[in-house]
């Protein structure tokens, strides 16, 4: 692979990639933990995403981006958009680098959300979901600015990023039990994270989880074409996933892989999340927790070597305690 390859921004991912990601990412961050968990006589092996410094696997993209960028274009800084975990990965990456970053975000992203990517020096810039777009509102920032678009998951870098995640999942799968994971249900929006998995784990089968009304990828491998979100799509406390239709980047990957989909509902994602603060000791956001929600509601056969991404974290206090109190 040439270095002039490697710049293209619309070349295709690789494990190639994807193995070039996971040595950037090891260099400067741990392997999260890979948890085993119990349930219906069978163990769940969790890999626990809400464990990284910005609280969700997000980092591991925004790293690999932004460490590839030229000297030129380091000055005039990035430009990204995203409902928070992108953005915290991008500003967490930005700040390391001392390169400056725009954040384009959601008008109603979790207040959390907000505040941690400004406190982490990104400037943010708001915008109304529903009604407006982000992709244009970006790349007129950048035009302004010069700056690069890094986009949550519609970028080659982003998805070898995030599949240094699967790369971990498999390599740990291997020093604990011997054999890799069979089986790798992963949180779903734009399917950065499953399609990078996909990557690292060739010989797995893939399922993607989303919450319900959003389950575009779901929808979208079913036809075989991509399907966006319907209109007035449900309110959903699933805003990392809250995805409007997915990239043919990701797509195509899941979809050559065979890969399939399903959705889960609010009470199933409340009872995720109150089982791995009970029996894991973590704090998921609701996002993070779809692919443990398709498992304990018994949506999705359990292999002997099921891997699960819990892949977030940031989660609103108030909202949080409602809901490991059952509310």
């Amino acid at each position: 692979m040439t270095e002039q390859h490697l710049m293209d921004p619309k070349r295709q991912p690789g494990l190639a990639g994807v193995e070039r990601a996971a040595e950037k990412i090891a260099a400067i961050l741990p392997p999260t933990p890979l948890l085993p968990m119990e349930f219906d006589g069978r163990t769940i092996w969790c890999k626990a995403e809400c464990l990284q410094p910005i609280g969700a696997f997000k980092i591991r993209g925004g790293w690999h981006r932004l460490t590839d960028l030229t000297d030129d274009q380091r000055p005039r800084g990035v430009v990204a958009f995203s409902s928070g975990n992108h953005a915290q990965g991008v500003a967490w990456a930005a700040r390391r680098l001392g390169i400056p970053a725009i954040i384009v975000m959601p008008e109603d992203a979790p207040r959390a959300k907000l505040d941690n990517t400004r406190a982490l020096g990104a400037e943010v810039v708001t915008y109304d979901r529903m009604g407006g777009s982000r992709e244009q509102l970006a790349a007129d920032l950048a035009a302004k600015t010069g700056a690069v678009v890094v986009p949550s998951f519609d970028d080659p870098w982003i998805v070898e990023g995030q599949g240094s995640c699967g790369l971990e999942i498999r390599q740990q799968m291997q020093a604990l039990t011997g054999a890799e994971p069979d089986q790798l249900v992963i949180c779903c929006g734009g399917g950065g994270l499953a399609s990078g998995s996909a990557l690292a784990n060739p010989d797995a089968r893939i399922v993607v989880v989303e919450p319900e009304g959003w389950d575009d990828m779901a929808r979208s491998l079913a036809a075989g074409s991509i399907v966006p979100v319907g209109d007035n799509p449900p309110a959903t406390e699933c805003d990392a996933l809250q995805t409007m239709r997915v990239a043919p980047i990701t797509f195509d990957i899941l979809k050559a892989r065979d890969a399939t989909g399903l959705s889960v509902t609010r009470e199933e994602v409340h009872h995720a999340m109150r089982v791995a603060f009970a029996k894991l000791h973590l704090l998921l956001e609701p996002g993070g927790a779809v692919a443990l929600a398709a498992i304990l509601s018994g949506k999705l056969p359990l292999t002997d070597r099921t891997a699960i991404t819990l892949s977030g974290g940031n989660v609103d206090n108030k909202l949080f305690a409602s809901i490991i109190a059952g509310g």
